[in-house]
Parts: C-alpha cells; structure tokens; sequence
C-alpha cells in the first residue's frame, strides 16, 4: 500500500512582539495565521474498520491540531518570557488579557517548530508529520519538513 499525504489546514488571530528587532515587529502587532498540517500514512486497509480507506480521519487530525495550537494561540499575545515583555504580558495577564508565554523569540519560523514538536507528540504511532506551513502574512510564511530534521 502507498504512503499518502493528508493536509488539513487552520486560521488564527494571534498578537506577537520581537523583543529587541531591529524593525517594526518590535512592536506588539497581530497576524491572521494560516497553518497547513501535513501528515503521511497508509490507508487503513481493514474493510471492518469504522476508518476504512482512510490514512487519519480529517476530524481526528482536526482534534489534534485545534486543542494543541488553535485553540491555545487563537486571540492570544505571545511573548518571549526571557525578555523585558514579561512585564508587559504579567500586565496584560492582570486586566483579563489571554497572554501565551514562550522560551523562544516568537517568530512564525520559532512557532512552526513549538507547533511540530505539539502536534508529533499526539499524532498515532502509524502516522507521522511531514510538515507544517505556517503563513504569517499573503506573502510570508514559514515551513518545516520532517525530512530536514531527522
């Protein structure tokens, strides 16, 4: 049976600040995210099983993806927690706003890493990820592959 690609893809809105850029991202700012996940498997080839023909069913990936990233990232701030911004976001915390705190400068190239490694760690033994774009803009996006990392 062949390996086949499946790809879901999501949207969210999410604020980010570059702490020490030498650009305008410095500043806090937003992106409307698109993500594409792709995974590859085997159809499933038992014709008794409910997921016959099937390598994952999209609404299982779907669960995956939405509880480990969109569901998380989605209206959310994301700052650097290793920077001064952790006033700022412990600030934005205390009036009510939804604050993600990360180890890594949150760049869609740093994200789509933390969204690989999230999304691995829950996919089932006989699927893999092969990779994930992360579109920050129309014209901007970041992209891994499993192949660049093994």
């Amino acid at each position: 049976m062949s390996n086949i690609r499946i790809t879901k893809q999501f949207s969210f809105e999410t604020g980010h600040a570059l702490y020490g850029y030498d650009g305008k991202c410095r500043n806090v700012h937003g992106h409307s995210y698109k993500l594409s996940v792709t995974v590859i498997g085997k159809p499933i080839i038992d014709s008794d099983h409910v997921k016959f023909g099937m390598v994952i069913d999209f609404s299982d990936l779907k669960k995956i993806v939405k509880t480990q990233i969109v569901d998380q990232f989605d209206h959310a701030t994301v700052f650097n927690k290793n920077t001064p911004h952790l006033e700022l976001a412990e600030e934005l915390k205390s009036r009510g706003h939804h604050v993600i705190l990360v180890d890594y400068q949150p760049t869609s190239e740093n994200m789509v890493i933390d969204f690989a490694q999230k999304i691995s760690d829950l996919l089932p033994a006989h699927i893999k990820l092969h990779s994930l774009k992360l579109q920050e803009t129309e014209t901007s996006f970041a992209e891994w592959y499993a192949s660049d990392n093994a």
